[in-house]
C-alpha cells in the first residue's frame, strides 16, 4: 500500500519558536513599563537596523539586486521646515520612497552585476548632492526637529521616548512579516526560481523584470517608513548623514553577510554580532574597524553562507521556513 503524503510548510523548530517569540514581543512591546530610557534607545536601534538588514537581503539575497545605494530611501525626509505633521510625514514617508524608486529603477535594471551596484551608489549620492542644494531641506546643514515637532509626536519626553521606541519595534515586525509572507507567496517561488538562474526562469515563464521591480520597489518604500522613524529618534538628519553609505548601507551588508545572505534567520545574528562588538570594542578606535573587517573575511572564508547557513548545514534548522516540505506518513495498513 502506498504511504499518504502531506505537505507541510511549518517546522518543529519554527513551532517552538513561535512560542518563544510571541511572548518575547509582549515583553518588548511593554519595554517602556519596565525598562530605562538607554535601553529603549539600544533596543530601538537594533529594531531599525534588523528591519534595514532585511530588506537588503531580500534585494540582495533572493532578487539578486546588490544594491549599494540603499541610503539614497533612508535619507528621504518630508517633514521639518515643510511643516507636514510628523504622522502623516510616517504615513507618506513609504508611498513617496516607492514613487521616487519607479523612475530610478528604469535606469538601474539597465545596468547587470557590479555595475548595478556602482550605479545605486552614484545614484544615492545624487540625491545627496541634491538635497545639500535645496533650502527649504536645510541645504548643506540639514533639518533639526523643532520643538513644536517634538510636541506632535508627544506633549513630555518619557512619552515621546516611548512612542518612538514603539514605532521602531513596530516598523521592524512589520517588515519581518511582510519579508516573511512574500517569501512564502507565489512571488517568493519567482524570487527563488531568479535567483538560482534567471534564464532558466524566464524560459519557465517568470517575469524576471516585473519581480525584480516589485521587489525593489517595495524594499525602497519600507526603507522610506524607515528612514523616517530614524530620523525621528536622532532629532536631526543632514545630507552627509542622511545618505551616509557607511551607517546604512556598508553596516547592513556587514550583517547580512557576517548572519547568512538569502536567509530570514541571518540577519538577526548579523546585527547581534555587530551590536556585540560595537559595544565592547567601541572604545578602541581603529582596532575595533580592523577586527569586523577581520570576522567577516574568516566567516566568509570558513562559512560563505554565513553563520545561519553553516548552521542550517550542518542542523537542518528552519525558524522561518517558506518552503514546502513533503511528509511521508506511514498507515496503520501499511505498518501491519
Amino acid at each position: 500500500m502506498t504511504e499518504p503524503e502531506r505537505v507541510e510548510r511549518a517546522t518543529r523548530a519554527s513551532r517552538a519558536f513561535a512560542a518563544v517569540v510571541a511572548p518575547a514581543l509582549v515583553a518588548l512591546a511593554a519595554l517602556p513599563w519596565w525598562g530605562d530610557a538607554g535601553w529603549m534607545r539600544l533596543v530601538g536601534e537594533m529594531a531599525y537596523y534588523v528591519a534595514l538588514a532585511q530588506l537588503w537581503n531580500l534585494l540582495a539575497g533572493y532578487a539578486g539586486l546588490v544594491s549599494v545605494g540603499q541610503q539614497a530611501y533612508v535619507g528621504l525626509y518630508l517633514t521639518g521646515e515643510l511643516n507636514i505633521n510628523v504622522y502623516l510625514a510616517l504615513a507618506l514617508a513609504a508611498p513617496f520612497a516607492g514613487l521616487i524608486s519607479i523612475p530610478v529603477s528604469f535606469a538601474v535594471f539597465r545596468l547587470r552585476g557590479a555595475y548595478f551596484a556602482v550605479g545605486t551608489w552614484v545614484v544615492s549620492e545624487v540625491f545627496a548632492l541634491s538635497a545639500s542644494l535645496i533650502a527649504v531641506l536645510g541645504a548643506g546643514s540639514g533639518l533639526s526637529l523643532t520643538p513644536d515637532i517634538l510636541r506632535e509626536v508627544a506633549p513630555d519626553h518619557g512619552g515621546r521616548d516611548a512612542i518612538l521606541y514603539l514605532m521602531s519595534l513596530g516598523s521592524a515586525v512589520l517588515v519581518v512579516a511582510v519579508v516573511y509572507l512574500l517569501l512564502r507567496s507565489r512571488h517568493g517561488l519567482a524570487l527563488t526560481a531568479i535567483r538560482d538562474s534567471e534564464p532558466a526562469s524566464a524560459s519557465l515563464g517568470v517575469n524576471t523584470f516585473r519581480t525584480k521591480l516589485i521587489i525593489y520597489v517595495l524594499t525602497a518604500a519600507c526603507t522610506g517608513l524607515i528612514g523616517a522613524v530614524i530620523f525621528l529618534q536622532k532629532l536631526r538628519i543632514s545630507p552627509e548623514a542622511g545618505f551616509s553609505i557607511n551607517d546604512w548601507t556598508v553596516v547592513v551588508i556587514f550583517m547580512v553577510v557576517i548572519g547568512g545572505i538569502g536567509t530570514i534567520e541571518g540577519p538577526f545574528i548579523g546585527m547581534l554580532v555587530y551590536i556585540v562588538l560595537r559595544e565592547l570594542l567601541a572604545d578602541y578606535g581603529t582596532y575595533y574597524l580592523i577586527l569586523m573587517g577581520a570576522i567577516a573575511i574568516v566567516v566568509m572564508l570558513k562559512a560563505p553562507l554565513g553563520i545561519w547557513g553553516f548552521i542550517v548545514q550542518r542542523y537542518d534548522l528552519q525558524l522561518f521556513p517558506v518552503g514546502r516540505r513533503l511528509v511521508l506518513t506511514r498507515s496503520p495498513q501499511a505498518s501491519e
